[in-house]
């Protein structure tokens, strides 16, 4: 199923092979069942061992498997069955709509492993953070992460005042105020890089901000350090995902 799964670990020196070992051990008494394949589907027993900061832990590790080309080649049909009738991913993720920035790929995650909702500008609307509601307090995901992308459509669009439509100007709306947030120097032009990448990166950091303060849920499992958001920017150039302070 897995072509390379003794060669990854991530920066702990524990890989997700070696988790699901541990997690398997954990819950062995009851399932007699040992997860010794980093194919293996996320289960029950991984998610309750998964801590927040181990779940934007395995994004990064599968970020850092797909620059080096060394993305995990899993038997997807058999993860579809395996978790026919339950779903425990570690992690949520709010991107773009943008075809070159799909969250599941570009940080390498298999079926049952993440939620992921995408709108154009990876926006935390009311319907987003309301899913990730279910996510996280009653699914059990432990981190949200929020994907931006350089060269993104929508905040250029933001940044022109595009008007295209009702639908479309409404969302780009939504990115308004971090363009508001963020130092102009120069025009105010999609062909302004570095205008436009600060405000793609300032409007991660209000997506990220909107799930606490629009959020009583989630806003409490943080406090209780059960969940943790974090806000990163996707390169299309190299690949790489940097988290955002």
């Amino acid at each position: 199923m897995c072509t390379n799964c003794e060669t990854t670990q991530n920066a702990h020196g524990l890989g997700r092979r070696q988790f699901f070992g541990l997690a398997a051990a954990m819950a062995a008494l009851s399932t007699g069942i040992a997860h010794a394949d980093e194919c293996a589907h996320f289960d029950s027993a991984a998610q309750k061992a998964t801590t927040p900061d181990l779940a934007v832990q395995f994004l990064m590790d599968g970020n850092a498997r797909f620059v080096q080309d060394e993305a995990l080649h899993c038997d997807m049909l058999m993860l579809g069955d395996a978790t026919s009738e339950k779903q425990t991913p570690f992690a949520c993720v709010l991107g773009c709509i943008d075809s070159r920035a799909a969250p599941e790929l570009v940080l390498d995650q298999q079926i049952g492993d993440i939620f992921v909702a995408r709108v154009a500008g990876n926006v935390a609307t009311a319907e987003i953070i309301g899913s990730f509601e279910y996510a996280t307090k009653v699914a059990g995901a432990k981190a949200i992460m929020v994907l931006g992308h350089n060269h993104c459509g929508a905040v250029k669009g933001t940044v022109d005042k595009a008007v295209v439509g009702d639908n479309l100007t409404t969302l780009l709306n939504e990115i308004e105020p971090a363009v508001a947030v963020t130092p102009l120097k120069g025009e105010r032009s999609s062909k302004n890089h570095e205008f436009v990448q600060a405000v793609a990166e300032a409007n991660v950091r209000i997506s990220v901000a909107a799930f606490t303060e629009k959020s009583a849920v989630l806003k409490e499992l943080v406090d209780a350090g059960q969940l943790k958001i974090v806000g990163g920017m996707y390169n299309l150039e190299t690949g790489i995902v940097t988290l955002l302070s």
